[in-house]
């Protein structure tokens, strides 16, 4: 049996998960890593994506984060992110419904800086979808 550690999952609106794991995949911005016990020291940038937690008894969390901070210790893992919703409650309408006004921030942008902004939010929104699965 793998040894666990600590794992905290925070969005700005709340703690979604504090729970002991085995083992933690999370989509950094270099891509996805694992974090296992007695990991070494680590502090990086996230990309939207699912986070997967397995739990102590085995069981996984799957929750998507639109980007953040992960900091990795020997003994803990804590998660800050931008945004954070557990996969299940992900609506598919929603979803499509906030990819298409983005959309149309895109097109209604007025200056260069806002649009990188908008197609910033649109990209977020689409990966958002992609990384679900819907």
């Amino acid at each position: 049996m793998s040894d666990s550690f600590q794992f905290e999952l925070v969005s700005p609106e709340r703690l979604l998960l504090s729970e002991a794991v085995t083992a933690v995949n999370v989509p950094g911005t270099e891509g996805y890593f694992t974090v296992m016990a007695k990991h070494a020291p680590l502090m990086t940038t996230l990309k939207p994506g699912v986070v997967v937690a397995t739990l102590e008894g085995g069981s996984e969390q799957k929750i998507f984060v639109l980007g953040g901070f992960a900091d990795v210790n020997q003994n803990s893992f804590t998660l800050l992110a931008e945004r954070a919703t557990r996969v299940e409650d992900l609506d598919a309408a929603e979803l499509d419904q906030q990819i298409k006004n983005a959309e149309e921030d895109v097109a209604d942008a007025k200056t260069p800086e806002a649009k990188a902004k908008a197609e910033h939010a649109l990209d977020q929104l689409r990966e958002a979808r992609v990384a679900v699965g819907m």
